[in-house]
C-alpha cells in the first residue's frame, strides 16, 4: 500500500523518487505553465515511461486551473481517462487517517499523547517500554524502531486471510533496527492499527468515519474507502504494468477484504476532481464550504499535522536551496528557495499517485497513474517540472532526467536478477536430495509455510498468504530461488535453508532476488523453523 513510494506505496512511501535535489545547469527561466504547456509535458512522460493513463490536477489560490485526464483506463478497452476517472491514490490515503484523527482529537475524544494500550489493550511492541509509552502520534510518524515496511507480507501481494487483529499482536515479534524514537523507517501496518483506533474511539468503521467526517462534508462525491465500494466500476482506471519487455499489460486490482482489515494506510480510490477540493481545504488550512465558513479541523491540528515529528535528512542543492526535511502526521515536509513544500506519494500494483503543495504559493498539485513501473518517474518528471514553473526557476528537462535515471536503475536491477537465473539454469543438473528440504515452517506472525513435492519439483507456498506459491530451483549452496506464481510485481525471492548435522533443514531465511524489490516484500524479516517433517 502503500507509499509504495512508489511501486507505496510503497514510495510507496520517502522511498521511490523523492524529489531528487541535484545541481542543474541553468538555462531560460520558466513561466507558469499554461494547460496546454501541461498537456504537452504529460503526453510527452506518457511516451516516454510507457505509461498508460494519467489524470493531473492543479489548484492555485483555491481554484482548480487545470484537471485533466490523458491516455486510457485500460490497453484492452481503449476507454479514455478524464478527470473524473478513478484510481488507487495508495498512501495518500495516510493524509486522511491523520485528518481523521485530528478531527477526534478537536472533539476531545482522544490526544495524539494518548497511549495506544489504553485504546487497544492488546497492542504489544517489541519490548515493555516500548509498549507502554507508544503514543497515537507515534503511529503516523515512522519512528517505531522498527525497520522499512516490516510486516507488509501480511497485505502484500493481497488475498491473505490476516486480519486486523493479527495486525495489532504482530508487532512483539519483530526485532527492532533502531531506537524508538531515533530513526525514519516507513511502515504501514501502524497506520492500520491508527485505522483501528478511529474505529474504538468513535464507533464507527475506519472507512464509515473519512466517509462521514471528510468525503461528504467537503462534497468529494466520487472518492471511496475500498474499492468495494465504488458504485460505477466503469469510471475505474485499471492497473498495468510494463515490467515484462516494456509492453503493456493489464494486471488485477489490489484487493482487500475491508471486513478484514482498515484501509487507513493506503485504500482510498478518488480522481483529480475530488482531490482538487481536498488540496483546496488542505491549502485553506482545513477551511472549507462558502465563504470557507466551516472547518474540517482546527488550525492547532492544522499545524500539527505539517509539523515535522521525524527528521530526515534534508537534500541540499543550490537549485532548490533546501535546509530541512522530515515527517508529519501523513504528510513529507521541506523546504525549496525558500517555501515550504508538503508532498506525498503513494503505490500499488500498477497504481501510483504523487501529491505537492507549496504553501506559501497558495498551489497544490495531484498525478495519479495507471502504470507499474513507468508511472514512478513519470509522476515525478510531471510535477517536477510544474513545480519548477511556479517557483521560478530555470528550465530543466526532468522528464529525460528520470528516464535515464530509471533506464539505469533498471538495467542495474536486471542484471543482478538475470545472473540469478543464468546461475539456477548452470545448476540445474545438480543433484539435491529433495527429502532433506520438504516439510512445514513456521513464523511467530507469518504463519506456516510449506515446501513440498509438486510433480517430482520442490514448491513453496505460504498457507495464509496464497498468492506467494511457487516452484523452487536449485540457486547455490543452500539456496534456492523461488518463481512465484504471482508476477503482478517483481518479487521472486530467495529462500536459504539452515540444516542440522544430518543434513536436514532446520529453518529458512529469505530475501527477495531483484535489488529494486518494493519494500512491501519483507521477506527478510521472516524467521522459520521447522515445526514438521513430511
Amino acid at each position: 500500500m502503500y507509499i509504495k513510494q512508489t511501486t507505496m506505496g510503497k514510495l510507496k512511501l520517502a522511498v521511490l523518487f523523492f524529489l531528487l535535489f541535484t545541481c542543474l545547469p541553468h538555462n531560460t527561466v520558466l513561466a507558469q505553465l499554461s494547460s496546454k504547456e501541461v498537456d504537452k509535458l504529460v503526453n510527452n512522460a506518457m511516451q516516454k515511461f510507457n505509461v498508460a493513463g494519467v489524470a493531473v490536477a492543479i489548484v492555485k489560490d483555491g481554484k482548480p486551473i487545470h484537471a485533466k485526464g490523458y491516455g486510457v483506463k485500460s490497453v484492452d478497452t481503449k476507454a479514455k481517462v478524464d478527470e473524473h476517472t478513478l484510481f488507487a491514490i495508495a498512501s495518500n490515503s495516510k493524509a486522511f487517517t491523520t485528518a481523521a484523527l485530528a478531527i477526534l482529537e478537536d472533539r476531545g475524544k482522544l490526544k495524539w499523547t494518548d497511549k495506544v494500550v489504553d485504546v487497544i489493550p492488546e497492542f504489544k511492541m517489541y519490548n515493555d517500554y516500548v509498549t507502554q509509552n507508544f503514543t497515537i502520534a507515534d503511529l503516523l510518524t515512522h519512528r517505531s524502531g522498527l525497520g522499512l515496511g516490516v510486516g507488509d507480507l501480511m497485505h502484500f501481494p493481497d488475498g491473505a486471510d490476516f486480519t486486523i487483529d493479527d495486525i495489532i499482536k504482530s508487532f512483539q515479534y519483530f526485532k527492532p533496527q533502531s531506537a524508538f524514537r531515533t530513526k525514519w523507517d516507513y511502515d504501514n501496518l501502524l497506520y492500520m492499527v491508527a485505522g483501528e483506533v478511529i474505529k474504538r474511539v468513535s464507533g464507527m468503521e475506519w472507512g464509515d468515519f473519512v466517509t462521514n467526517n471528510i468525503f461528504k462534508p467537503l462534497q468529494m462525491n466520487e472518492t471511496f474507502s475500498s474499492i468495494h465500494r465504488v458504485t460505477n466500476s466503469n469510471q475505474l482506471a485499471v492497473p498495468h504494468s510494463n515490467s515484462i519487455n516494456n509492453q503493456l499489460r493489464t494486471i488485477n486490482h489490489y484487493m482487500t477484504d475491508p471486513e478484514k482489515m482498515n484501509g487507513a494506510a493506503g485504500a482510498i480510490i478518488s480522481n483529480v476532481s475530488d482531490l482538487s477540493k481536498w488540496l483546496i481545504t488542505r491549502l485553506n488550512k482545513g477551511d472549507y464550504g462558502k465563504d470557507l465558513g466551516q472547518s474540517l479541523f482546527s488550525l492547532k491540528n492544522h499545524h500539527k499535522m505539517w509539523q515535522i515529528h521525524t527528521v530526515t535528512n534534508a537534500r541540499k542543492s543550490p537549485r532548490y536551496n533546501s535546509h530541512f526535511a522530515g515527517y508529519g502526521l501523513g504528510w513529507f515536509l521541506t523546504d525549496v528557495k525558500g517555501n515550504m513544500m508538503v508532498s506525498h506519494t503513494g503505490g500499488l500494483p500498477g497504481m501510483l499517485s504523487k501529491v505537492v503543495m507549496i504553501p506559501d504559493l497558495n498551489l497544490g498539485i495531484v498525478v495519479l497513474t495507471n502504470t507499474e513501473s513507468g508511472g514512478g518517474p513519470a509522476f515525478s518528471a510531471i510535477t517536477q517540472t510544474i513545480l519548477d514553473s511556479y517557483l521560478g526557476l530555470d528550465k530543466f528537462n526532468w522528464v529525460d532526467y528520470y528516464y535515464e535515471a530509471s533506464q539505469k536503475r533498471v538495467a542495474s536491477s536486471d542484471k543482478v536478477t538475470t545472473q540469478v537465473w543464468k546461475t539456477v539454469e548452470k545448476s540445474k543438473s545438480v543433484k539435491i536430495d529433495a527429502n532433506q528440504y520438504i516439510g512445514i515452517y513456521k513464523d511467530n506472525w507469518f504463519g506456516k509455510v510449506e515446501v513440498f513435492l509438486n510433480n517430482g519439483k520442490l514448491w513453496f507456498k505460504s498457507y495464509r498468504s496464497p498468492k506467494l506459491n511457487g516452484p523452487m530451483r536449485y540457486y547455490k549452496g543452500n539456496a534456492f530461488a523461488i518463481r512465484w506464481e504471482y508476477q503482478d510485481m517483481n518479487a521472486d525471492a530467495f529462500a536459504i535453508f539452515s540444516l542440522d548435522e544430518e543434513g536436514k533443514a532446520q529453518s529458512i531465511k529469505m530475501k527477495g532476488i531483484s535489488p529494486d524489490i518494493d519494500f512491501s516484500f519483507d521477506f527478510h524479516d521472516l524467521g522459520l523453523k521447522r515445526v514438521e517433517h513430511k
